[in-house]
């Protein structure tokens, strides 16, 4: 009987670091591709800046990047420049007018992306607009885009903003939570 119990004693270590081994590497796999979707996503997001839109959105987030939004309103001239407000003015001040585009300033209801893009959605059926860019920042670009596809039926384009290093880590862990609220609970426009 105690030779028999010396023998499994090192069958079952072996059985043990084999399983630890298979544990790490499939937990490995697992953060590289979550870290490799998050920089797709995120970091570096799908970017394509057209010749002409009908309209440019500036979503208000922290560090919205309003200069970008208006240089490209003055290099594509669209007919509208849309800028969210944001909650109590989150996302700054209504500029000045920008050349050859309509400014309208607007507070969404709710606000959140999804009140951006269902204001978006009513003004583009009014309007008949056939392309928007929707203009935030680089992690939120993504999901912003998504948000205003559902609820505009015309081609949507995206530019990101940079924002400072030290923030990326709360927005990409933002990002995936608002993507899955989004994705799961918040499905329709």
């Amino acid at each position: 009987m105690s030779v028999r119990s010396r023998q499994t004693r090192p069958a079952r270590r072996g059985m043990r670091r084999r399983f630890l081994r298979r544990a790490l590497a499939v937990a490995l796999i697992l953060v590289v591709v979550f870290a490799a979707v998050s920089a797709r996503l995120f970091v570096w997001p799908p970017d394509g800046t057209p010749r002409q839109v009908d309209a440019i959105l500036l979503t208000a987030s922290p560090y919205a990047p309003l200069s970008l939004a208006i240089r490209l309103a003055r290099s594509l001239r669209p007919k509208y420049l849309l800028i969210s407000l944001g909650h109590e003015g989150y996302g700054g001040s209504c500029p000045r007018p920008v050349p050859y585009s309509r400014l309208i300033c607007f507070d969404p209801n709710p606000a959140t992306t999804q009140g951006e893009a269902e204001y978006v959605g009513r003004l583009a059926a009014r309007y008949s607009w056939r392309s928007i860019l929707v203009v935030s920042i680089t992690p939120q670009d993504w999901r912003a885009m998504q948000r205003v596809q559902r609820c505009f039926k015309g081609v949507v384009y995206g530019a990101g903003g940079g924002i400072p290093l030290y923030y990326w880590p709360y927005e990409i862990a933002y990002e995936w939570a608002a993507t899955m609220k989004m994705l799961v609970l918040q499905r329709a426009c």
